[in-house]
Order: C-alpha cells, then sequence, then structure tokens
C-alpha cells in the first residue's frame, strides 16, 4: 500500500474536470518551469537578487557584489537571459544587465517572505 496514492477512486468529476479545462497549456508550463529552473542555482539567485536592488549592473560590479570570476558570472547572466529573466545591453566596453518585466515578477515571491529574509 501506498502512503501518497488514493486507496480507491474518488473523483469528484465536476471539479477535476472544470480545472482540467483550465490547467496552464503545455508550453505555458515549460516557459514558467525553465524560468524557475534558471533561478533555482544559488549564485543566479543571488545576482538577480543585487539586480532587483538596483536599476542596471554591470559585470564587475555584480562579480564584485557575488564573490565570484566575471567568467562565473557573465555565464549565470547568460543563463538568466536565455530564460528571458535579465536583459542586457552593451555601452562601449561595459556589458549592464537589469532585471526584465518577467524576473522581476518571478523573484518577488521568493524573496519576500519573512523566513528567507531572514525575519521571524
Amino acid at each position: 500500500m501506498a502512503l501518497d496514492r488514493c486507496e480507491l477512486l474518488c473523483l469528484d468529476l465536476d471539479v477535476a474536470e472544470a480545472l482540467r479545462h483550465e490547467r496552464l497549456p503545455s508550453a505555458v508550463a515549460e516557459r514558467a518551469a525553465g524560468q524557475a529552473r534558471a533561478l533555482a542555482d544559488p549564485t543566479r539567485l543571488m545576482l538577480a537578487s543585487a539586480l532587483s536592488k538596483a536599476e542596471e549592473l554591470c559585470v564587475c560590479d555584480l562579480a564584485w557584489i557575488a564573490e565570484r570570476s566575471q567568467n562565473l558570472v557573465s555565464h549565470h547572466l547568460r543563463v538568466l537571459r536565455s530564460a528571458g529573466l535579465v536583459r542586457s545591453r552593451r555601452e562601449g566596453k561595459v556589458v549592464m544587465y537589469a532585471l526584465t518585466p518577467e524576473g522581476t515578477t518571478l523573484l518577488e515571491p521568493p524573496l519576500t517572505r519573512k523566513e528567507l529574509a531572514g525575519t521571524p
């Protein structure tokens, strides 16, 4: 007997069918899961958090803040950019990064929770 499964079919057909028709389309779920995976790395979450507190930061600033090499930070920023969570722009020899609206929206809930912020 599995403790995490129903032992009999107890389907509430009206509720289940209504929710089945309202479920996330597969493409939307795939995109959202990809974005969540991009933030699942501690370094990427740290970088996104720093970007949430500043309008824009360059790779040098982010490497200093995260205490990581510029190469590693650049790699993580590419992952975040591929997921649509940050945008970049070149200003001469400097590359500036900022959160996208999607990045800001996805980042807000986990970082505003009291238990993650260190307050009881």
